[in-house]
């Protein structure tokens, strides 16, 4: 394609999709050349990103993710973790794969572009089905949170799904221009309500980071913090507020980069689908890893406990106070069973009740006695 032709597929562009009043038609081609440009690059760093933080968790999934009993909580970490890393992967090869000349076309740039917001959306909703339990679980199980969560949660979908109806009607109209000229992948052109994809989900992440910090604000009140050590449920909060601010400052970053205004380039989706992925998984081991407990038995030797549910034969087993395991022991009412070296040890934890549960502030971790 000769500039000539350039010059006259730009000049049959509508003048809102120009850049500004004063851009001629070859600033215009550069600015959408370098638009596609980056998503190349970007992505690959996305990639790998998630691939280095899986190599450098693999160790501790091992240990604290593998040895468990297949229930809810560990499938809720399995797929997310492996889901995010799969969707990573497919992000890699359809934005270099649409890179190659002729690959793209009117129709194929806007399904794909319907296709990634999709496949996008279902790992943010995984992400939030899990924040929404742990919420949950902060409220001491109550039904009235979790009928609130769920929804405000159908409202962010329902929201979510109206929108992306309404721009795939229209996407083909804002693309029909530039998709006849010489690019490396699809145009990244935004308008219309675009900039509104991942607003219902931003709202509903900063419902959820409310929850957790009114939870915070309370219990700070009632003294949580001047108990000796970092307790399960102050982890919990803790680890609710850093992970839920980030995750919304994401949705709110991927809202700027469609606006205009903000002169932010686009990224694609790639970097915010790897830090969702590794934040949350982050967030489920690192409460995983607090649970481990190295208990002395007294006879010269050291039994490194973890929290697996169900029973298992030949190994020691410990009752006494069911933690939240990932946040959702409590939501799911898993029965959890602690899992030592062998031996015919029996370790019993004191306090065996859940005093938060009654209004209570958490007690810290009971320490366990050793009966041989």
């Amino acid at each position: 394609m000769n500039d000539r032709t350039v010059s006259n597929s730009i000049a049959a562009l509508p003048p809102s999709a120009l850049m500004s009043q004063g851009s001629t038609a070859s600033d215009y081609y550069i600015h959408l050349v370098e638009g596609s440009l980056i998503p190349l690059h970007v992505v690959l760093v996305g990639l790998t990103w998630i691939i280095h933080d899986y190599l450098v968790t693999l160790e501790d999934e091992i240990r604290y993710i593998w040895s468990q009993r297949l229930t809810l909580s560990k499938a809720m970490f399995l797929w997310i973790r492996y889901y995010s890393i799969a969707l990573l992967m497919f992000d890699t090869a359809q934005i270099h794969s649409f890179s190659k000349p002729g690959v793209t076309s009117d129709h194929l740039c806007v399904a794909m572009d319907t296709i990634i917001r999709c496949v996008g959306a279902i790992s943010l909703w995984s992400v939030e089905i899990v924040m929404a339990l742990r919420v949950y679980a902060l409220y001491g199980c109550s039904k009235r949170i979790a009928i609130i969560n769920a929804l405000l949660f159908a409202g962010s979908i329902a929201g979510f799904m109206y929108i992306l109806v309404y721009n795939h009607s229209r996407r083909a109209d804002v693309i029909a221009k530039a998709i006849h000229l010489p690019l490396p992948g699809c145009p990244t052109v935004h308008s219309g309500i675009e900039w509104a994809q991942w607003v219902p989900a931003t709202i509903y992440e900063g419902i959820l980071f409310g929850f957790a910090a009114f939870k915070t604000f309370q219990s700070a009140q009632e003294g949580l913090r001047k108990v000796p050590g970092l307790t399960i449920y102050s982890l919990l909060l803790r680890d609710n507020l850093i992970y839920f601010f980030s995750i919304a400052c994401l949705l709110v970053f991927n809202n700027l980069m469609v606006v205009n205004l903000t002169h932010i380039p686009w990224f694609s989706y790639g970097p915010f689908h790897a830090a969702v992925g590794i934040l949350t998984t982050r967030m489920l081991l690192n409460l995983r890893k607090a649970t481990t407990i190295d208990v002395y038995t007294g006879q010269g030797q050291d039994i490194s406990l973890r929290i697996v549910s169900g029973t298992t034969s030949g190994t020691t087993r410990i009752t006494g106070l069911s933690p939240m395991a990932f946040g959702l022991g409590q939501a799911f009412g898993e029965s959890n069973t602690f899992i030592g070296g062998d031996g015919d040890s029996e370790i019993h934890f004191s306090p065996a009740r859940d005093d938060h549960r009654k209004g209570a502030s958490s007690p810290p971790w009971p320490i366990p006695s050793v009966a041989t």
